[in-house]
């Protein structure tokens, strides 16, 4: 029994700014700083490698000072009709009905709710009494690639059976006004909010690559690189200036180990599906693995188009790959980052 991605669709807020839009409201925010700073911020929002993001929230209300508990209301309304949308989208595409769906996996990291948006979608979608809930709030960035890993595994036990995973996220809402940390201001620059679902399926007669294989690499001693902090005013970004050069210094580990496993070196890799991170931490990987002649031009199309998006980015990326004509045999490997220190790994074969 092989287990087969069959379907990703992505959906989108309804607000959309271009980054040149947003500079004016940047250069507002930050005028009470000094001068050499202001400089920087805009410097950093105008280098990110992020042409457009979409939002939640319209620029003003972002800009406007208002609570955790405001942004979180707006956070658990909006990011489930994300969730439902980019879930019809992906039914929609291989012809499946809600009810055709046995596990449920909803990723998000950017706000809290409970119940959690999975409750939602079996409720407004009429999905099956007894489908399988898992929803997975603290993976951040990697999150996307761990609902799969986790659907994979479901479905390796249980054959006939189908799995979604929902990633929806919306950075913009931990977006603190009153922080001009880099890591904030990082964050803000790199940002913006989407959803993406992706089906699996154990059944036979089902079309999509297979999934052969799938890892988790764990950092010691990198647990304070990345994440969120929860205070007052909702949740504070962490973004270490360490991270790239981490996922740098562990390359052979997360890749070679994990091909080699597979009897594959990273010249029998055909396609690459990677997270866009940031520039910085896209940029790292783009030179490990320009050596082999492998580019991740998709995954810095995505960063250009909608920004980093949290869980769903890869998923984005993976998207592009699913709406290829692919030949049959070729392999792709999916790599994703996020706290804990993590890395986490996916082959598939088409």
């Amino acid at each position: 029994m092989s287990i087969k991605i069959i379907s990703v669709a992505k959906h989108l807020p309804k607000y959309v700014r271009k980054t040149k839009d947003i500079i004016p409201y940047v250069k507002n925010w930050v005028k009470g700083q000094e001068e050499r700073f202001q400089r920087k911020v805009i410097k950093m929002f105008e280098g990110a490698g992020v042409d457009k993001r979409y939002s939640i929230m319209d620029i003003d209300d972002v800009f406007f000072n208002s609570s955790f508990e405001e942004k979180n209301n707006i956070y658990m309304k909006e990011i489930t009709k994300l969730a439902e949308e980019s879930l019809k989208k992906s039914l929609k595409k291989v012809i499946l009905k809600p009810t055709d769906i046995d596990y449920i996996i909803t990723v998000s990291c950017t706000g809290i709710m409970i119940p959690s948006v999975d409750a939602y979608l079996i409720n407004n979608l009429k999905m099956k009494h007894d489908i399988i809930r898992l929803p997975v709030t603290e993976m951040g960035c990697v999150a996307g690639v761990s609902g799969i890993i986790y659907a994979k595994n479901f479905l390796k036990s249980n054959p006939n059976k189908r799995a979604a995973v929902v990633s929806v996220e919306a950075p913009t809402a931990t977006f603190q006004l009153e922080d001009f940390s880099m890591s904030n201001i990082v964050s803000a620059a790199i940002f913006g909010d989407g959803a993406s679902c992706v089906i699996l399926s154990s059944y036979d007669e089902d079309i999509g690559p297979k999934v052969i294989d799938e890892s988790m690499y764990h950092f010691y001693n990198s647990i304070d690189i990345m994440g969120f902090k929860l205070v007052n005013t909702g949740l504070e970004m962490i973004l270490d200036k360490k991270v790239p050069e981490t996922i740098s210094n562990h390359f052979s580990k997360i890749i070679y180990h994990f091909l080699k496993r597979n009897s594959l070196k990273i010249e029998d890799i055909n396609h690459l599906i990677f997270h866009p991170g940031g520039k910085k931490i896209v940029n790292t990987v783009e030179n490990l693995f320009k050596s082999f002649g492998k580019n991740i031009d998709d995954t810095k199309e995505v960063l250009k188009l909608y920004g980093n998006m949290s869980s769903a980015t890869v998923l984005y990326v993976l998207e592009i790959f699913m709406d290829k004509n692919i030949q049959k045999g070729d392999k792709g490997l999916m790599l994703s980052f996020g706290p804990g220190f993590t890395a986490q790994r996916i082959l598939l074969e088409w």
